[in-house]
């Protein structure tokens, strides 16, 4: 009898133990989970073609990594810093800015502001302008260092990776071609960003001996006719290209023979002026798009060029001497003409440009402007 009932004991503990055992899992699972603030399914990628207008921003997420490449100009900071609220993002692993024009690095620093990062990558120059010198102030300001890493290095990114591409070597003259460019792998799945490099980088590349073989290739600068060789085409080969540029912007992008190239090649074509962001998971094997390509190889507005050139519009930008002056408080989202205006403790207050500020997402304050 004695002998059944400790048996009967034995089992009910058992019993009881495992039970705890799986609470104690679950619990750990849900807590990882909530963690990661993800709503990335695990082993699967994420990439997010944020709608910047004329600039560049790309999103990556896997199992609980976050990727930024590019951060698009100041006036789509909030969006961007909002944007990958919206998506769990508490932390961001590798922040990369491609290069240092305001299109691509403005966003950044209201990144850099609003969320804790881990690795910062960037390319090996240095920029005249003081946006650049916002940028370099608010890396340091978080502790962390710009790392310029070799071409062929690789990074792990959850279950995914990427490898540098380039910068080769560092031009004097010009930022398009000292471009960061990544390629991304998850298994079967590739995608290529180059922000705004040029045919001289993309012989680089494909001299380089990396495989550039891929499915989503982000031609770069915009679409234009500087870049997107037939060299790097028929190296990458891709199935899809996403392109990033404003509606109707002044610049005439994407270009006319950029999109012949890809038409001709039969690629099919996603354009953030014609159907705003969009996402694309891949979970290793296949593809899954937000959108169906737009297949719009119609090129930008000719009309619109004039006579301004990007080169022209960064050479004002970076040699303006005069820049307005405003006031930013130690906590809050706007800035201000004064540093006593409201709750504003003037001790604590700092000077920043318009510009800066502006890109760290904050607005004006309605007492003041």
């Amino acid at each position: 009898m004695k002998k059944i009932w400790r048996q009967r004991l034995l089992s009910a503990l058992l019993s009881i133990f495992m039970a705890l055992a799986m609470t104690g899992v679950s619990v750990s699972v849900r807590t990882q989970a909530a963690e990661n603030n993800s709503t990335v399914p695990s082993g699967t990628v994420k990439v997010h073609f944020l709608d910047v207008g004329q600039g560049l921003s790309i999103l990556v997420q896997s199992d609980g990594k976050n990727l930024i490449y590019d951060g698009g100009d100041r006036k789509t900071s909030r969006f961007v810093v909002a944007y990958l609220k919206e998506q769990g993002v508490t932390k961001i692993d590798y922040l990369i800015s491609s290069h240092y024009d305001a299109d691509h690095m403005a966003g950044l620093i209201g990144c850099l502001k609003s969320f804790k990062v881990k690795n910062v990558i960037s390319s090996n120059y240095v920029h005249t302008s003081k946006l650049y010198r916002s940028f370099v102030k608010a890396v340091k300001e978080d502790g962390l260092k710009m790392k310029h890493p070799p071409v062929g290095k690789s990074y792990r990114l959850g279950s995914a990776s990427f490898q540098i591409l380039a910068p080769e070597t560092i031009e004097a003259k010009g930022s398009n071609n000292n471009s960061v460019a990544i390629k991304l792998t998850n298994k079967e799945n590739s995608f290529i960003f180059t922000g705004d490099a040029e045919h001289e980088s993309e012989k680089a590349m494909c001299n380089s001996g990396i495989d550039l073989n891929c499915d989503v290739l982000v031609p770069g600068h915009h679409g234009s006719a500087t870049a997107t060789s037939w060299d790097f085409l028929q190296k990458t080969v891709p199935e899809y290209a996403v392109i990033s540029c404003g509606k109707d912007n002044k610049y005439g992008h994407p270009d006319k023979d950029t999109m012949d190239k890809l038409q001709s090649m039969e690629i099919q074509v996603y354009r953030t002026d014609k159907q705003g962001t969009v996402t694309v998971t891949s979970d290793g094997k296949n593809l899954n798009w937000s959108a169906a390509p737009c297949n719009d190889y119609t090129p930008g507005d000719e009309s619109d060029k004039g006579t301004v050139t990007e080169q022209t519009v960064t050479k004002q930008t970076t040699q303006k001497v005069t820049e307005d002056q405003v006031w930013v408080s130690a906590t809050g989202s706007k800035y201000h003409k004064t540093n006593h205006c409201g709750n504003m403790n003037p001790d604590t207050a700092k000077k920043e440009t318009k510009e800066e500020a502006e890109a760290q997402g904050l607005k004006p304050c309605g007492k003041c402007y």
